[in-house]
């Protein structure tokens, strides 16, 4: 439990409203209240929650050296928020269709192992030629181009797809995917998991049921995931803690997931804010709180929470760091989704750019392995020209046209 605040550093927070989040007595209005603090009573909240990190982390603050492959951005799905999918070259859109073969994931997956990488993070849209196998193939193709690499792979959504294609359960399925090297889940495909919101958000996507089905076969079967929440668009306070309260339920009987990753929604190319129908994102003060109310909200159950420096910037993530997050996730990334929104915080950094960035706030930076492990004397991956000459030959080779 956190240390106790000084009664005059806690605004108009009770420290009991405080101490009943943190033990999971809460319920979804006492949550959603915490969000609407600001002033002494924001800071106060913050404070408690960095306290409870440290409590729980210490003060190091780990990273993973990963590569994302995002393998094809043609998809059949309409979600609203989505400026990253496309359907045809014709359709004049930011970026050309693409989808790229075994023998190009092969090829990044050792390129991102020489230079560095513990992980390769594999996910991309629901392609209409996509099927289970091709899932299979992506594992194995990553998998034996270099067979010490975790695969972290395929969101709920994609397994979904792939499980139906196949005509087969989503927990045979899953089993099909470790045998060919899938050793853990990203949490995506959550966005807000209340259906309200999701019938105009992502209206053809999973329902918060079937999302938590496939998460729950996924734990079943021993396959770690990430959990996520995207905040900041049709949402309200409510849906916030209806998420996190329904992430810490799973949490508690599965115990399968490893960190917990807000995510603000990127607007500025997103077609849902295009048409004026959506706000510009979460304000910075709600940012902040969002990862300081999950320490809170999540403590007891989920142990990590990452801030991300693609969505946040390294400015907006190492402030994130005072309000309760211990994680700034992954280093070497070559992301394309939250690019294709009009995020600008750039595809990689190096570890050394990070360790200068988070010097003002005097915690040690410590690679760790996709399961939160961690490695002592890893190299990382600070070796500038290896990034520039991967990212620049990704340009060169970004799939066949399709």
């Amino acid at each position: 439990m956190a240390a106790p605040l000084p009664a005059g550093r806690c605004g108009h927070v009770r420290l009991a409203a405080l101490d009943a989040a943190a033990a999971g007595r809460a319920g979804e209005s006492e949550i959603a209240a915490l969000f609407a603090a600001r002033g002494d009573a924001a800071r106060a909240i913050i404070a408690y929650a960095d306290e409870l990190r440290r409590a729980v982390c210490g003060d190091a603050v780990t990273y993973v050296v990963n590569r994302n492959i995002n393998y094809t951005n043609i998809c059949t799905y309409h979600c609203s928020f989505c400026a990253f999918s496309k359907t045809s070259a014709k359709a004049g859109l930011r970026d050309a269709p693409y989808r790229l073969s075994a023998e190009e994931i092969a090829r990044r997956v050792q390129e991102a192992a020489a230079a560095g990488a513990t992980e390769v993070c594999l996910q991309g849209g629901i392609h209409p030629a996509y099927h289970g196998d091709t899932y299979r193939e992506i594992c194995r193709a990553a998998k034996t181009a270099h067979p010490a690499i975790h695969i972290h792979a395929f969101s709920p959504l994609e397994i979904t797809h792939g499980a139906t294609t196949l005509g087969l359960p989503v927990t045979d399925f899953l089993r099909l995917l470790q045998a060919d090297g899938l050793a853990s889940l990203p949490g995506t495909a959550a966005e807000i998991l209340c259906d309200d919101v999701r019938a105009r958000l992502c209206p053809d996507k999973l329902s918060t049921r079937e999302w938590l089905a496939v998460i729950r076969a996924a734990h079943g079967v021993g396959l770690p995931t990430t959990a996520t929440i995207m905040f900041g668009h049709l949402d309200r306070y409510d849906h916030w803690a209806q998420h996190l309260l329904i992430v810490r339920r799973l949490q508690e009987e599965t115990g399968g997931f490893t960190e917990f990753v807000p995510l603000p929604f990127v607007s500025m190319q997103a077609p849902i804010f295009v048409r004026g129908a959506a706000r510009a994102g979460p304000t910075w003060r709600e940012c902040v709180l969002m990862h300081a109310i999950a320490r809170i909200a999540l403590h007891g159950a989920i142990g990590n929470i990452q801030a991300s420096w693609v969505k946040l910037g390294v400015g907006g993530a190492s402030a994130c760091l005072a309000a309760g997050a211990n994680d700034i996730g992954g280093v070497l990334m070559n992301e394309s989704i939250s690019r294709a929104a009009g995020a600008a915080h750039g595809q990689s950094l190096d570890v050394a750019a990070l360790s200068a960035s988070l010097a003002h706030a005097a915690r040690p930076l410590t690679q760790r392995t996709t399961l939160y492990g961690r490695l002592r004397g890893a190299p990382g991956c600070e070796d500038l020209s290896a990034l520039r000459a991967m990212r620049g030959r990704e340009v060169q080779s970004s799939g066949r046209p399709t």
